[in-house]
């Protein structure tokens, strides 16, 4: 399995300052695939991008002495960061040419590559858009049964674009998989990553976010506050 950094009070997703900022800071890069006319939805990308999080954390490149393994420890020891860019055409041919991990939902495909230093991106993801990337779901998602299998519950009260949605699930899933015993982690993987994606009732969210559960609360350096709890990460095998 990865690295597992030991949990910590000054945990990767809070804006307070900690000793993780003194560290090296990487990135994780996601690429989501949104062709012109033919967009995927908003749920598949998400539960997709948070599959491309786990997919990479299990893979035996990311952990021991893997090719990936050394990226992977350094951006663990500093910030979680996600940046999510979306491609079409060449643009997606080209990033699927560069080192990564191409996995697919209903219709989505996104594209998860190791994490690369804060300022040193390959070009051909850097010239990739970030901003604007939005989706939406042409018919409401079913409800989800944490009973039956994870769910990585949305924040009713925050609006975020699907790029910023889609790495806070990929964070909440990343929760989820350090919390777990490596029991529980080789069964998650082994069973491709079943998860769910889903808006918490806003009458469950205090209940979700002061239960012991895994809990997002972002950095705030793009679109909502610092500290805002984002996703909690609801897995049968922490319950």
């Amino acid at each position: 399995m990865s690295h597992v950094p030991a949990p910590a009070a000054d945990s990767p997703f809070r804006s307070a300052h900690s000793p993780r900022d003194e560290a090296p800071q990487f990135v994780l890069p996601l690429v989501v695939r949104i062709e012109r006319g033919a967009p995927p939805a908003r749920t598949d990308a998400l539960e997709t991008a948070a599959r491309a999080v786990l997919t990479l954390l299990g893979d035996e490149r990311a952990h021991g002495d893997g090719e990936w393994a050394g990226a992977v420890r350094d951006w663990e020891d500093a910030r979680i960061r996600k940046v999510v860019r979306r491609a079409r055409g060449a643009e997606w041919r080209r990033a699927g040419a560069l080192p990564g991990i191409t996995v697919t939902g209903a219709a989505a495909e996104v594209r998860v590559f190791p994490p690369v230093p804060l300022d040193g991106w390959p070009k051909d993801l850097a010239k990739l858009q970030v901003s604007g990337t939005d989706l939406d779901d042409p018919e409401p998602p079913l409800s989800a049964d944490p009973a039956a299998g994870p769910v990585l519950w949305l924040n009713p009260d925050l609006e975020m674009s699907a790029g910023k949605a889609m790495a806070q699930t990929g964070h909440g899933a990343q929760l989820a998989w350090w919390a777990l015993s490596d029991t529980a982690r080789t069964a998650w993987r082994d069973a491709g990553f079943p998860l769910s994606v889903r808006t918490a009732a806003p009458a469950d969210w205090p209940r979700l976010t002061s239960g012991g559960l895994p809990v997002v609360r972002d950095a705030g350096f793009t679109e909502i506050a610092p500290g805002s709890c984002t996703v909690v990460a609801e897995h049968p095998a922490l319950r």
